[in-house]
């Protein structure tokens, strides 16, 4: 941790990490919260503030009580809002889609916790003001106002100096959720939103950097170096020719001709070019919006729609138009259903090998929030290969991955090995691990019976992902694949440009037909 000091001689500012985590349960993001506020005051981590949004819920802070709850139990259970308590000030409040909430974990240099207030306040106002709005701060107890309807909420806790939860500003925000509470205990209250006062829908994104550009002011934390100033240029072995426009417009009009999304297309993958003029991509199912915010991804964020259940026949004929030896068929995490989309991978599956008997097929699989039913129903559909990526190191996890756990991913690959499917598995480098952490991550794998693993380099999308610490070579990717051979891995793929699904078939070896499937079934 790097601490930076202040002309006034007072403790040092530590950075900033500033962490989107995308949509987020409630409780989910409460419990890391106070994992990482106990991090905090330990000086195991730096300051971080934490940037989400939650699926719809009420919360009621210490001076709440349950007559700030105007709905009752079966409006509340029929519009799934939860109601739940939690040991933040203030008292009933709303969070839901299309609102910005800050939770900072933050190791107060001044013990002033109204000045802390006064701050939290300020950052939401400037972010307003560089809208052309005019808010008012206090107008009603704590809060932000525009034209007396309130816009921001506040609610803060404190442990040893360092703080937790924070503030909600409705954004894009259905205001009609606010019909279900007294907002903040004040009877009329209005509510309002930026969209609603801006008449147009807001660019979350667009929100939240400039939320994070007045925190940084406000508290008094440097701008962040750019990224790239910590790394050399990317080095050549990372640029990849340019792709034949014929063949990869050929696979594009196909893919939108069927509806169907890719995760060569919604996950920035490098190899795209490569993969679309080869007619092969890795088919993403359950649509391209993710409930999870992993901070290496560029898959959108957010409440996703409703599945289509007609997609699996279409994948189907995809793989058929395609002529695919080896189809890979991947998701977006649906913490929002309740198998988490397994069903849809058993369903697809089944829709390939009615079409294509001889096709083999590799499901990706997210974790199902360690569901063991769901996770049967994907082993009982009998996959050729079963994969499921670590991502990242034990320690790296409750950062880079905050929604997901690494003894989890480990049990679920050690299920379906046991269950004789073929398992594979992936790891990232370049996230700031060290070679002992990924020899004991490799070791891990295998223990859990794992067979095949890739190793690529991550790159991240966006500057507002996880940063590159750095970039691994060709040739110690190549010593790494020799490790893990040596582990008693049957597959390795490792190299700066490998992904989880790159040139999957070559992994398959020998190719079961439907005959072997049958009789291992």
């Amino acid at each position: 941790m790097r601490a930076i000091p202040t002309a006034d001689g007072q403790s040092p500012i530590t950075d900033l990490d500033v962490t989107e985590l995308g949509l987020v349960p409630y409780d989910t993001a409460l419990a890391l919260q106070r994992r990482l506020v106990d991090r905090r005051i330990a000086d195991e981590a730096p300051d971080r503030l934490l940037l989400l949004e939650h699926p719809p819920v009420i919360t009621l802070g210490t001076g709440g009580d349950e007559a700030d709850v105007v709905a009752d139990a079966v409006t509340l259970r029929e519009k799934g809002v939860a109601v739940m308590r939690t040991e933040r000030g203030g008292k009933a409040t709303f969070h839901g889609p299309g609102q910005l909430v800050a939770y900072p974990i933050l190791k107060l240099r001044e013990k002033d916790l109204h000045a802390y207030l006064r701050r939290m306040l300020d950052v939401v106002a400037a972010l307003l003001a560089s809208y052309g709005l005019s808010p008012r701060l206090g107008l009603r107890g704590p809060g932000v106002w525009v034209d007396g309807a309130k816009i921001a909420s506040i609610g803060l806790a404190v442990r040893k100096w360092v703080t937790f939860h924070g503030v909600a500003l409705n954004v894009n925000t259905d205001l009609g959720w606010f019909s279900l509470i007294t907002p903040c205990g004040y009877a009329g209250e209005r509510m309002t939103s930026m969209r609603e006062l801006l008449g147009e829908p807001m660019d979350m994104d667009d929100v939240t950097a400039r939320y994070v550009r007045e925190f940084r002011r406000v508290f008094g934390y440097p701008r962040p170096a750019c990224r790239g100033s910590r790394l050399p240029a990317r080095p050549d072995w990372l640029r990849v020719p340019a792709p034949d426009p014929a063949p990869a417009g050929r696979m594009e009009a196909l893919l939108t001709r069927l509806h169907l999304g890719t995760v060569c297309q919604e996950a920035n993958c490098p190899n795209i070019g490569e993969c679309f003029s080869r007619g092969t991509s890795t088919f993403l199912i359950l649509g391209t919006v993710c409930t999870r915010g992993c901070r290496y991804c560029a898959v959108e964020k957010g409440l996703p729609r409703p599945f289509d259940p007609r997609e699996p026949e279409r994948v189907a004929r995809a793989v058929a138009a395609l002529g695919l030896r080896h189809a890979v068929v991947t998701s977006v995490t649906r913490d929002d259903l309740p198998d988490g989309g397994a069903e849809q991978f058993a369903r697809t599956i089944a829709a390939i090998r009615k079409h294509c008997p001889d096709t083999t097929v590799e499901v990706l699989v997210p974790d199902f929030a360690g569901s063991a039913s769901a996770l049967d129903t994907v082993r009982q559909a009998r996959p050729d290969v079963f994969n499921h990526n670590i991502e990242t190191v034990r320690r790296l996890f409750p950062t880079v991955r905050p929604k997901a756990d690494y003894a989890l991913s480990l049990a679920i690959l050690g299920r379906a090995a046991a269950a004789g499917l073929a398992v594979k598995s992936g790891l990232m480098l370049g996230l700031g691990e060290t070679d002992a952490e990924i020899a004991a991550t490799l070791g891990d794998l295998r223990a859990a019976g794992c067979r095949q693993v890739t190793l690529g380099q991550y790159l991240a999308p966006t500057p507002a992902h996880a940063p590159v610490e750095r970039y691994v070579t060709p040739a110690a990717f190549a010593a790494w694949a020799d490790t893990a051979r040596a582990m008693g891995f049957d597959d390795v793929a490792a190299g700066p440009l490998v992904r989880s699904s790159y040139r999957a078939e070559a992994m398959l070896r020998p190719r079961p037909t439907a005959t072997d499937r049958a009789r291992v079934a």
